[in-house]
This record gives C-alpha cells, sequence and structure tokens, in this order.
C-alpha cells in the first residue's frame, strides 16, 4: 500500500472506531510500523549465522558445566559482584566497574549477587530463526527478579511485574570481552602495548559494539502472563510445559525483530507478533483467546485488574480514550490473525511458511491487520517475501 494511502487508511479506520482528531494523530504515532528490514536481501538464509558475542557464550557454558552457570557468569558478567541495592548504580564503585572495567577485587560494595538457588540456575545457547541466543533460565522466581534487577536494571530493586516472565537484555557491555580483545590486541603489538596505545584503540573500537555488546534471554518458568492454569483448563504440569515453550519463543521473536528490522519495543504490534510466534510453536495454531487472555482482555470491554496490556500504553503513555480504543483495533487484529491462521492451516504447518507468515507480521500495522481486508493484506506481503527470499 502506497504510503500516502496506508495513512489516510489508518485514519479512516481509527475514525470508524469513534477516535476524535486527537486521539487519530496519538494513535497513528502509537501504530506506526518501525521495522525496517536492514538485514534482509534475497540471499539471506535461515537460521542466521550467530552474532559475534556467542562465541564468548559458548565458553561460559563449558565452564558453567564445570562450576555451575551462577559461577561461571560472576567470573565474567560485574554487575553479578554487586547485590540489589537502592540507589548502588550511582556509587563510584559500581560505575567504575560497569562503565570503565575497573576490577572490583577488593570493593566494599562487591559483596555479590545473592540468589535463592543458585545452583539451578542454567546456562544454555537456543537455536533461534535469528541465531544462537544465550539463555540464562531459572525455576525460582525470585531468582529470576534478581537477574533482571542485576542485569537489566543495573542492580536496582525496581519493581518486576507479576506478569513478566522473561526479558531479553540488548546491547550489554560485557567487560570480559574487552579484556580479552585486549589480551589478543597486545599479544599483536608485542612489546609496544602502552596504556596510552590502549586507550587510542579503545576508542577506536567503541563505534564497533559488536566486539563487546551482548544479547541474552533471561526465562524463568512460571506461568505466561501469570495467568493460572485453571483459567487455561489445562493442568498445571500442561501450562507450565506450554509457558515456557511460548516465553522462550516470544522473546526469540523479540531478538529476531530487533536484529532483522532493527526495532524491539514494548508496543502491541511487537506483542501480537510475539505471542503468535510463541503460541503456535507451544500449540501448532495461533487461538486469539489466549492472546486476549495473555493481555487481560479475556472479558473485553473490561480489561483485568494489572493486566499485562498495562505495560505497553506507550512513551508518552497514551490517553485513557486512545488506549480504549486501542483494545478494540488489537481484539480485532488478533480475531483476524487466528482465521488466517485456520483458514491457511496446512501452508503454514512448514517451518519455511512459518518465517514467511512472520515476516509479513512485520509488514503491516495494527489498523491493516484490524481492518476487514487485513487477512487480503497478510495474504499480499506473504507473496511479496516469498519472491524476496526466493529471488
Amino acid at each position: 500500500m502506497h504510503l500516502i494511502n496506508q495513512q489516510e487508511f489508518r485514519k479512516s479506520l481509527l475514525a470508524s472506531y469513534g477516535a476524535s482528531v486527537s486521539q487519530i494523530e496519538e494513535l497513528l504515532a502509537y501504530n506506526q510500523n518501525v521495522f525496517k528490514p536492514s538485514y534482509l536481501t534475497h540471499s539471506v538464509k535461515f537460521p542466521l549465522p550467530p552474532e559475534v558475542h556467542v562465541t564468548a557464550w559458548e565458553k561460559y557454558t563449558i565452564t558453567a558445566k564445570k562450576v555451575g552457570a551462577f559461577e561461571s557468569l560472576k567470573r565474567v558478567l560485574v554487575q553479578l559482584q554487586f547485590p540489589i541495592q537502592e540507589g548502588i548504580s550511582q556509587t563510584e564503585a559500581y560505575r567504575l566497574a560497569t562503565r570503565k572495567g575497573v576490577p572490583v577485587d577488593g570493593v566494599t560494595e562487591a559483596t555479590g549477587l545473592v540468589l535463592k538457588q543458585p545452583e539451578k540456575l542454567q546456562l544454555r545457547l537456543h537455536q533461534s530463526l535469528a541465531g544462537a541466543i544465550p539463555v540464562l533460565f531459572t525455576e525460582n522466581r525470585e531468582d529470576f527478579v534478581s537477574l533482571v534487577q542485576a542485569l537489566f536494571m543495573r542492580n536496582e530493586p525496581k519493581p518486576i511485574p507479576a506478569s513478566m516472565g522473561a526479558c531479553i537484555v540488548s546491547g550489554f557491555n560485557n567487560w570480559d570481552r574487552i579484556r580479552q580483545y585486549r589480551q589478543q590486541w597486545e599479544a599483536q603489538q608485542g612489546d609496544d602495548c602502552s596504556e596510552t596505545k590502549w586507550a587510542a584503540e579503545f576508542q577506536r573500537i567503541i563505534p564497533h559494539r559488536e566486539l563487546y555488546q551482548d544479547q541474552f534471554i533471561i526465562l524463568s518458568s512460571g506461568f505466561y502472563s501469570n495467568v493460572p492454569a485453571s483459567d487455561m483448563k489445562l493442568s498445571q504440569a500442561q501450562w507450565q510445559q506450554l509457558s515456557l515453550t511460548i516465553r522462550l519463543e516470544h522473546e526469540c521473536t523479540h531478538y529476531f525483530t530487533r536484529r532483522l528490522f532493527s526495532s524491539m519495543r514494548n508496543n502491541l504490534l511487537d506483542e501480537l507478533i510475539a505471542d503468535y510466534r510463541g503460541i503456535v510453536a507451544a500449540i501448532g495454531y495461533y487461538r486469539a483467546d489466549w492472546f486476549l487472555r495473555f493481555l487481560g482482555l479475556e472479558s473485553f470491554p473490561l480489561i483485568r485488574e494489572e493486566a499485562r496490556l498495562q505495560n505497553y500504553r506507550g512513551q508518552p503513555s497514551l490517553s485513557d480514550g486512545s488506549f480504549k480504543i486501542l483494545q478494540s483495533i488489537i481484539k480485532a487484529a488478533a480475531e483476524n490473525l487466528e482465521y488466517f491462521d485456520a483458514s491457511h492451516a496446512n501452508e503454514l504447518k512448514t517451518a519455511n511458511n512459518q518465517l514467511l507468515m512472520l515476516l509479513a507480521l512485520t509488514d503491516l500495522t495494527l489498523e491493516e491487520l484490524a481492518a476487514t481486508q487485513g487477512r487480503y493484506y497478510l495474504q499480499n506481503s506473504i507473496e511479496q517475501w516469498q519472491k524476496i527470499l526466493c529471488s
């Protein structure tokens, strides 16, 4: 769809949902599709080759098999040398350790992260469509919270929503990799490796973030979106197993969009795509009622108290009126997606067509997916992606 025509179409659809002029502007901004196919060419092959940081994490997993995952990671991720404590990220010791890589030996504040069950922390590499990605997995909820606070929230005791059971950490500065890089650089330099020369080399590599920044997933074993098994009409064991699959594939989908389309947001389009992938990976087909329950919209138009949906109001936060309209749109989009998935059940069973479906979803806006023509837009996008990947 031509960009101008698309914008007018989106405005028209929002108006049909009762949006005022100001609400239309709010929702156009919120629902803007920012996925940019920076990686994709006709020659791309899936799964993608692993990113550079995975090599270091392969070594961490080997060490983990010998000494345990927590001990292995404590040796290389400096944040695990600090406790969860309000204000700690503002201390000089923490800043020096995490921003300049200064060793923490003898540092008073570096008393270490405390886990309830450190021996149960697991570290593995998971093969996703976007390549292998490290996964830290714990069955202990308190340990999950502590790990997220340490590795994603700079060791600050910020609250973690009960509906949050996984976290993808992106752009993580890994000082162990920088130290490894320096050792290799010094070996190449021989005797000519002064502090001044290293400082110059360090400045040179700063723009090359792939040399020192990592991506990984922190995963818990609780029920997905904190939805009880009884609400899903499943046994606790069944729902816990399905939850793990949904959660892992959900996060891997965020990794997929970040790596291929340079975007990974707290946005309902991202969540629709990621939950689609997770649900299909878990049970083989898509269920809109599951997705709506995960968001807290199982009793639409009512929204469940403390629903996961509240996490995606945007920055700046949508007004109450716009947020209400967005709920109607996401419901329609999910139901259209279920209809399309069921109508193409046989074709979508193949891994290649599931990939095409995932790519097609990144092409569209929530307004397009919610429209009566949404199924046509999906089919057209799938066909376009098929031409690109097969050319």
